[in-house]
């Protein structure tokens, strides 16, 4: 199944939220709607940008803070390639 350009518009103003690129979100809004979707479908695809950046964030957070409580532990999020 191949996604419509409608629906690869809307989660590019997700994504364009999560990665906090301003450009990116005035393009992808403005080409999303050109594609047919309609304001509500486009708040809500920026409502879900700020959820996973705030969840990022968080996380982020909480190992800074351990990081400053001396207790960081490599433990990685399995985006680093492990070498053989």
């Amino acid at each position: 199944m191949k996604l419509d350009n409608r629906t690869l518009r809307l989660i590019a103003v997700g994504a364009s939220v999560s990665a906090n690129c301003q450009p990116c979100l005035q393009t992808n809004v403005t080409k999303a709607l050109e594609s047919g979707a309609d304001e509500q479908e486009i708040i809500e695809a920026i409502e879900v940008g700020r959820m996973v950046r705030q969840g990022a964030a968080s996380k982020l957070d909480e190992l800074a803070d351990r990081r400053k409580q001396g207790s960081l532990k490599a433990e990685g999020c399995g985006c680093e390639k492990e070498e053989a």
